[in-house]
């Protein structure tokens, strides 16, 4: 049974889909992938209303995932990425997708982690990807998400190799 869930987190383009796979497979650990890339791969855009069905999606998946017999859980995003960019663009968020996150920060049966990555390395350009310009604003408004809820979370910078390590350093003596 999973004891505790990673979420690696941040802006666009900062390197998580990277950081996730690389701990999955360092901790040999089950990957909850990103569900709005497959939801909008075959999308020529999106409204507000699809934020709703992939963060039902996204609760899926993880969900599904709890119950495998594995120490950790890894999440390439979770519901607060999604929370974060409902209410950037669009100025709200759908309350079941608030309200299911924070069911999620209150089960107590795991140990839920942020592992939140800086947007300094180059952005990197495809057709999901909509907002380059303002990845170090949004950082402010992840770290701040973090604080306000008081989420157990670590800031992950500079190279790829760097953000590993300092990610496996901090649950090393765990």
């Amino acid at each position: 049974m999973i004891k505790e869930i990673v979420v690696v987190t941040g802006p666009e383009s900062c390197g998580k889909t990277t950081l996730a796979r690389q701990l999955a497979d360092r901790w040999e650990a089950p990957l909850v992938n990103e569900a709005a890339r497959s939801y909008l791969q075959n999308k020529d855009s999106y409204q507000e209303s699809d934020l709703l069905e992939i963060a039902k999606l996204q609760n899926a998946m993880e969900q599904k995932k709890t119950v495998l017999s594995a120490e950790k859980l890894v999440c390439d995003t979770d519901l607060l990425v999604i929370l974060i960019w409902s209410e950037f663009k669009y100025g709200s968020c759908d309350p079941w997708i608030r309200e299911t996150l924070e069911n999620c920060f209150n089960q107590k049966s795991f140990n839920r982690h942020y592992i939140l990555c800086d947007p300094k390395i180059p952005w990197q350009k495809d057709r999901l990807r909509e907002n380059p310009h303002n990845r170090e604003e949004l950082f402010a408004v992840y770290l701040k998400k973090l604080k306000d809820y008081k989420l157990e979370h670590s800031v992950v910078s500079g190279t790829s190799k760097e953000r590993l390590k300092q990610a496996l350093d901090r649950f090393k003596y765990k």
